[in-house]
């Protein structure tokens, strides 16, 4: 029998390459053709886009996934789950794992791929076992990644362990595209010599050498491998769907799919492409093998470019990638993949940004040397974890297990709210408290897209606001103007808040959105005291005051979305 595979051109591809934007609307006219190939499976949901969806996109996610279900109807549909995270950057409570799960596969999810972002399989065990109940075939996952205490013996261990649980069969996850030829071979050999179910090998071209890896890996004896349509493929994405199956054609791992209707779906896909064109960038497009360096993966590295130019940082791109494996080092060497790569890539950021290593730390750096997230593969830098956390000690149980039961007090929460309309509004609350609410309650506006002659030309270039200051008989406000298609919107603000440079000001570090104000005015503060949380690039980051004094203005309110250098209060430095 030849390779099966999995075509990930509705998720993890556009995720890899234009941080999960592509639209439903522009998946579903080729769905019912891609039901027809004959793929072991269609990756259609999880990873990014349940929040890209509702952050970015203003769609439901289980509108997207019922909507795919209604026309694919002979293919499975697979999903990525994050283990005790599930689509989100934390642990949830087993309750909402049940009932996600439950919903999941009630909407149309067959396969569901099941990982851990530090290969702590107590972090999997749990969805493993609520999927197989659910009759769902359940792949579990090995992260792969190179470093000192990732070895090929303990990969095959992890394999052979996860066919122990009941896995229906196993994955390879090579975010990073770090897997050789070489080491493609090993991995297969000594991870088929343990286990009796198929094996799947899924990587990223981003150093170039996943089509080679594939083959090797072909040979060694692997049943799978994941590819996706070439104008969405390549890149930090996977290699392409239509290349991998001539390169297999008249080989003893003849796919047996139909080269002309891949061609003709590839055809749509290439159209469907230059609606994104503004989207594609030369980091995420353009292999190279500085990705064995770093290691950050696909998803990571086209939201890390599209966040830095948030930041106005862009040309901070380097500094930061060689910052990365720092912090990692730091941190235990886990593996980048959501949501360790958030939180390594954010405090990488952080360090750059502020001239000075750990400056400033976010919450989620502190939950994961607390134990919160899982166990780290190796050692962490014990010089650091004492500067962060101090004396307290990390957990050593499985971090759910500390977790109390949510969905009551959500559901609660959530009918006083008005938000709850049908029982997946529930889980859409629980994943994403701060987001969900004004996605439910229809406050959140799709982005807008340049057109592809207005990205040619320059014409238009949406989201980037410009800002002047207007004296208006002496008061000083603050105009944006800011381009959407085909008009002009002038938005004019509240009177302009004092400088960044005056006395006693505390600024944002970062663009992003307030999800909480800490203090209130009147209050005494001194010096690393947090007064505000911002949401930036999916992490939560603590603002602490560089001073002592008395809150004398406070100019953010919660939900507020800030740029970097903003300013957030303004401390009377004077005051007792």
């Amino acid at each position: 029998m030849g390779i099966q595979i999995t075509d990930t051109t509705l998720r993890d591809a556009h995720q890899s390459l234009i941080a999960t934007r592509m639209r439903t609307r522009d998946m579903l006219p080729i769905a019912e053709k891609l039901d027809q190939v004959g793929f072991f499976s269609l990756e259609v949901w999880g990873g990014a886009t349940f929040d890209a969806c509702i952050r970015f996109l203003n769609e439901d996610p289980w509108e997207r996934l019922q909507a795919l279900r209604a026309k694919i109807k002979n293919t499975r549909l697979q999903m990525l789950l994050r283990g005790q995270n599930l689509v989100g950057y934390r642990h949830y409570p087993d309750d909402v794992l049940r009932e996600f799960i439950r919903l999941s596969v009630k909407n149309g999810i067959d396969v569901f791929r099941i990982f851990d972002a530090l290969n702590d399989v107590r972090n999997m065990e749990l969805a493993i076992k609520v999927a197989k109940d659910c009759k769902a075939h359940v792949q579990g996952t090995i992260c792969y990644t190179t470093s000192p205490v990732h070895t090929i013996d303990n990969f095959g261990r992890m394999a052979a362990t996860l066919e122990s649980l009941g896995c229906d069969s196993i994955c390879i996850k090579d975010m990073a595209g770090l897997i050789s030829p070489v080491a493609a071979t090993q991995m297969v050999t000594a991870i088929k010599q343990k286990i009796k179910i198929p094996l799947n090998l899924h990587s990223h071209c981003s150093s170039g050498m996943a089509p080679a890896s594939y083959y090797a890996g072909a040979v060694a004896g692997v049943d799978m491998v994941d590819t996706a349509f070439s104008a969405f493929g390549w890149g930090t994405s996977q290699p392409p769907t239509e290349g991998i199956v001539a390169a297999f054609k008249d080989t003893p791992f003849d796919t047996c799919l139909d080269l002309e209707q891949l061609y003709e779906i590839g055809e749509y896909f290439a159209a469907v492409s230059q609606k994104y064109r503004m989207l594609f960038t030369a980091e995420a497009t353009r292999p190279s093998v500085d990705v064995l360096l770093h290691q950050i993966p696909g998803g990571m590295l086209s939201n890390l470019v599209s966040q830095l130019r948030e930041q106005d940082a862009l040309d901070k791109m380097s500094e930061v990638l060689e910052e990365v494996p720092r912090v990692r080092k730091d941190l235990g060497y886990p593996p980048l993949v959501t949501p360790t790569s958030q939180v390594v890539g954010t405090q990488a950021v952080l360090n750059v940004l502020s001239g000075v290593r750990y400056k400033q730390i976010t919450q989620e750096v502190k939950n994961y040397f607390l134990g919160q997230y899982g166990r780290p593969p190796a050692e962490v830098n014990e010089e650091l974890r004492r500067t962060i956390i101090g004396e307290e000690a990390p957990i050593t149980v499985r971090p759910a297990d500390l977790i109390k039961p949510e969905l009551e007090k959500l559901r609660e929460d959530g009918r006083k709210l008005g938000i709850l309309h049908k029982e997946e509004d529930l889980l859409t609350y629980a994943l994403y408290p701060q987001v969900a609410v004004k996605f439910l309650r229809g406050e959140i506006k799709e982005e807008v897209l340049a057109t592809p002659n207005q990205v040619q030309t320059g014409s238009a270039l949406p989201n980037l606001p410009t800002e002047f200051a207007v004296d208006v008989d002496g008061e000083i406000f603050n105009v944006k103007i800011a381009s959407v298609i085909g008009k002009t919107v002038e938005v004019v603000q509240k009177p302009r808040k004092p400088s960044g440079e005056a006395p006693g000001a505390i600024v944002s570090p970062m663009a992003g959105m307030v999800l909480s104000v800490e203090t209130k005015k009147g209050s005494s503060i001194r010096e690393g005291d947090v007064v505000a949380t911002i949401e930036a690039m999916k992490m939560h980051n603590e603002v602490q005051s560089p001073y002592n004094g008395v809150v004398k203005e406070i100019f953010v309110f919660d939900g507020e979305v800030v740029n970097a250098g903003d300013v957030l209060m303004v401390l009377d430095l004077n005051g007792k």
